[in-house]
C-alpha cells in the first residue's frame, strides 16, 4: 500500500508568499509540493479542509484526488487558496509517484520528448514578488543588490543586461516597463510619454545586440483592451516574441481576441489561470498564440499535462511559469521536457543564484541556455533540511508520521 499518513506544511516569514507541502505515506516516502501566494489562506486550506479527507487515501491515485480538489462546489476554474493548496497536494503526488519507482516525474508522466528545454531569463531582482518591489519606473534611480538585480538592469540599460545574458547562454529575456504607468488611470490609458518612455529598453536592447536574442512583454494584467492594444502596436516595431497577459481579465476570451485581430504582437496567456475549461475558451476563440500555465496555480501537474494537450491540439507552444519558488521551477521543468508543445522553460538567474539554493537541496542544471532534464527519482529535489529549523518557520502537521 501507499496510504498518506501525514500532511505537513511548511513556511518561513522571510517568503511570506511560499508554502511547501510534504506528504508522506505509510511506506516511508515523503512527496514534495509547493504554491504561492496567500500562503497562510493555503495553509488553512490544507489542513482543515483538504487533510482530513486525504489522509488514508491511496497516493497512487492522483487523477482520483486531483478531481475531488479541483471541483469543489465554488472554485473550480481559478486560482484561488483551494486550487492553489490543491495544485501543492498534486505536486507533491507526482514527486511520490516517482520516488516510488525511482523514475523521474517526466517519465512517470509518459516519458520525455527533449532532453532539454530553452530557458529564458525573467528579469526580476533579488527580491522580488517578496518585498514588493514589482514595478519600477525606467531609468530610476536604485542601488543594485548584485549582479543579478535584472529589474533594475533593464530599467538603466536594458541593452547591456542583453549582452550579459548572452554571454551566459540565454538567448531569450522578460521585462515589464509599462506596468508603473498603469497605476495613475488604473490601467485605463496610457500616455503617448508614458508609451514612449516604456519603450526604451526595448530600444535599446535591439540597438546593442540586434536580433540575437528574444524579448517578451510582460503586461501583468494591468490594462483594458485599448490601452493594451496600444502598448502592443507600439512593439511591433521591435520583433517582441509575445505580449504577456496584456488585459485585467485573462479569462475573457472575447477581449483578447479582439486584441489579437488588432495588433501583430503574439500574445501569451496565461499563468493565472486555473483547470482546463478557461484555457480550452481562449483556444477556441483563438485568443492566444502562446500558451503559458503555472503548475503551483492551475491544479498541479495532472491539469497541467491536460492543459498541454489542449495547447498541442490547437496547435500553440506552451512555456511553464516559475517567478516564485523553486519547486514550482521543478514541476515546470518535468513538464517542459514531457509535453510535445513546450519550448520554454522560465527562469530567474537571480533567484537561482542566491536564495533558491538555500531552500532545495538540488537545482535544474542550465548549459548554454538549455535547462537539462532532470534525471533523479520524482522532481529531483528536497527540502533543506535547515529550513525546519530556521527561527522564522511555522510548521503544522495533520496526522501521525510513520518515521517516528
Amino acid at each position: 500500500m501507499s496510504n498518506i499518513v501525514c500532511l505537513q506544511t511548511i513556511r518561513i516569514a522571510e517568503r511570506p508568499n511560499l508554502i511547501w507541502v510534504e506528504l508522506e505515506t505509510d511506506d516511508g516516502l515523503v512527496g514534495l509540493g509547493e504554491s504561492f501566494r496567500g500562503a497562510q489562506a493555503i495553509e488553512a486550506v490544507l489542513h482543515e479542509q483538504v487533510a482530513p479527507w486525504l489522509i488514508g487515501r491511496d497516493a497512487r491515485r492522483i487523477e482520483a484526488v486531483s478531481r475531488h480538489l479541483t471541483t469543489p462546489y465554488l472554485g473550480f476554474h481559478g486560482t484561488g487558496a483551494e486550487i492553489r493548496a490543491a495544485s501543492a497536494v498534486d505536486i507533491a503526488l507526482w514527486d511520490l509517484a516517482g520516488k516510488r519507482h525511482g523514475i523521474p516525474v517526466h517519465e512517470a508522466l509518459g516519458g520525455a520528448v527533449r532532453s532539454e528545454i530553452r530557458a529564458y531569463n525573467t528579469c526580476a531582482g533579488y527580491a522580488y514578488n517578496t518585498s514588493g518591489a514589482a514595478r519600477r519606473a525606467v531609468g530610476a534611480k536604485e542601488n543594485t543588490a548584485g549582479p543579478y538585480d535584472d529589474q533594475i538592469a533593464f530599467t538603466r540599460d536594458a541593452g547591456a543586461l542583453a549582452g550579459s545574458l548572452l554571454e551566459e547562454g540565454f538567448t531569450a529575456m522578460k521585462i515589464w516597463p509599462f506596468d508603473i504607468y498603469a497605476e495613475a488611470s488604473g490601467g485605463q490609458l496610457i500616455t503617448l510619454p508614458e508609451l514612449k518612455a516604456g519603450l526604451e529598453p526595448f530600444r535599446k536592447v535591439r540597438a546593442a545586440v540586434g536580433d540575437a536574442i528574444e524579448v517578451m512583454a510582460e503586461l501583468h494584467s494591468l490594462w483594458n483592451t485599448t490601452s493594451a492594444i496600444r502598448i502592443c502596436r507600439a512593439l511591433e516595431d521591435y520583433g517582441v516574441l509575445w505580449a504577456e497577459d496584456p488585459v485585467s481579465k485573462m479569462d475573457d476570451a472575447r477581449a483578447l481576441a479582439d486584441l489579437r485581430r488588432q495588433t501583430r504582437v503574439p500574445v501569451c496567456g496565461s499563468e493565472t489561470l486555473g483547470g482546463t475549461v478557461p484555457f480550452r475558451d481562449l483556444l477556441a476563440a483563438d485568443a492566444v498564440d502562446f500558451v503559458m500555465l503555472d503548475l503551483a496555480w492551475c491544479g498541479g501537474l495532472t491539469e497541467g499535462r491536460k492543459i498541454a494537450v489542449l495547447a498541442e491540439a490547437y496547435a500553440k507552444p506552451l512555456a511553464p511559469h516559475d517567478c516564485t519558488g523553486p519547486v514550482t521551477l521543478w514541476a515546470g521543468l518535468h513538464l517542459g521536457v514531457h509535453a510535445p508543445a513546450a519550448i520554454f522553460q522560465e527562469v530567474v538567474r537571480a533567484t537561482l543564484a542566491t536564495w533558491y539554493r538555500d531552500l532545495v537541496t538540488d537545482l535544474p542544471v542550465i548549459r548554454n541556455g538549455m535547462v537539462q532534464a532532470p534525471g533523479g527519482a520524482g522532481l529531483g529535489t528536497s527540502l533543506q533540511s535547515g529550513v525546519k529549523l530556521r527561527d522564522d518557520v511555522t510548521i503544522r502537521v495533520s496526522g501521525a508520521s510513520s518515521l517516528a
